[in-house]
């Protein structure tokens, strides 16, 4: 059967001054994630001091499960974001519907978006 997990890999960039409110949001998104929604895999952060720059790991069950963030949590979030960041590149990683990804671009994301090819897992 078909691996149908969904990463997204993404960045914000905290406009002058607001790192710690950028990443008080995010504290917010992942604690939502884990409270609600149960197709949210794994979620990790990482944040770049140097250039005031959150590197974000989402890793979803499927494209159902990044359809139901993108509606909900990511949703409720996103004008606040805007105000304190500017988003990098959003990169979808598995098969995404043509659907989701005209919902990601009409966000104004820079999207790219990248199904499978080749690769292993670890157990």
């Amino acid at each position: 059967m078909e691996n149908q997990e969904v990463m997204v890999v993404y960045s914000w960039t905290a406009k002058e001054g607001k790192s710690e409110e950028l990443k008080g949001i995010y504290k917010e998104v992942t604690a939502q994630m884990k409270a609600n929604e149960p197709g949210a895999m794994n979620v990790q952060c990482f944040f770049d001091e140097s250039v005031s720059k959150l590197v974000v790991m989402d890793k979803f069950q499927d494209a159902g499960a990044v359809g139901f963030h993108l509606g909900t949590t990511a949703a409720g979030h996103f004008e606040n974001l805007l105000a304190v960041a500017y988003p990098g590149e959003f990169l979808f990683c598995g098969n995404i519907p043509e659907e989701m990804k005209g919902a990601a671009i009409g966000m104004g994301l820079h999207a790219t978006f990248a199904p499978a090819v080749f690769g292993f897992t670890r157990s």
